[in-house]
């Protein structure tokens, strides 16, 4: 979910003087009213290190969503987050 978040919503504002992010409140950040319901299952395998698994994630995610959109739409979107905004103006 947190690479969800990072491909389509979140961007650090800021002018040429400061950082204008200044907030969870404002910050554009995937919310929990828009994740899908999410399944957890644990592997119990205590004959392996302890290993997080998750951030192998982070990288494929925003391609993958990214070509999701190419293959639905047929543009390229070449700028994160992936927003409306962005897909409209590749399509012109």
């Amino acid at each position: 979910m947190q690479a969800v978040s990072w491909a389509l919503k979140e961007a650090v504002t800021f002018t040429r003087a400061e950082v204008t992010s200044a907030s969870w409140e404002s910050y554009p950040i995937l919310r929990f009213s828009e994740v899908p319901a999410v399944s957890v299952e644990i592997v119990s395998r205590p004959e392996l290190p302890p290993l997080g698994a998750g951030e192998a994630a982070q990288g494929p995610t925003a391609a993958a969503l990214a070509n999701a959109v190419h293959a639905a739409l047929g543009v390229r979107v070449r700028q994160m987050p992936i927003t409306g905004d962005r897909i409209i103006a590749a399509m012109e």
